[in-house]
């Protein structure tokens, strides 16, 4: 009498929630990936090597036009599958799919960092190094990146049979 879905169905409710949670938890890396972003672009043009700020450096302008470019095709992603999910269209292989990409960038974002950062991005005086080991934590939680991939395979499979 007290279900909450035809007994048997109840698998599917707890899918629906985990794929919410997989969405809303894809906004952690998203801010993440800011902070990266605050933290290197602020000391790259600050710092100074050989005379001149170490982000007009070609290689450094290369790594921040993609962290740049990471950080804004991971938040139009997110934006993306929770505007469909605010008009009823909950789409579990882009919830595994928004999460999986964004957390494993912010990962990779946070490495681009701490190279900004040089030695300064190792120690403790900036935050770079927490802000890897919260982004590694996203790839790990809440179902790790292989669960992710499993998930995104199993629903590609499924389009066709």
């Amino acid at each position: 009498e007290n279900l909450v879905a035809a007994e048997g169905k109840g698998v599917y409710v707890l899918m629906s929630g985990l794929d919410l949670e997989r969405l809303v938890l894809a906004a952690g890396p998203v801010g993440l990936m800011q902070a990266c972003c605050d933290v290197a672009f602020d000391y790259v043009h600050q710092r100074k090597q050989f005379g001149q700020r170490i982000g007009e450096f070609q290689l450094i302008q290369g790594k921040l036009a993609d962290m740049y470019t990471t950080l804004n095709a991971c938040r139009t992603y997110l934006y993306s599958v929770a505007r469909a999910a605010d008009q009823g269209h909950v789409n579990s292989k882009d919830c595994a799919g928004v999460i999986l990409y964004c957390a494993e960038k912010a990962t990779q974002m946070a490495l681009d960092a701490i190279q900004c950062l040089g030695g300064n991005g190792y120690i403790n005086d900036y935050p770079t190094g927490r802000l890897l080991r919260d982004a590694k934590l996203y790839e790990i939680g809440a179902g790790t990146s292989e669960v992710r991939r499993m998930l995104i395979g199993r629903a590609l499979n499924s389009e066709y049979k």
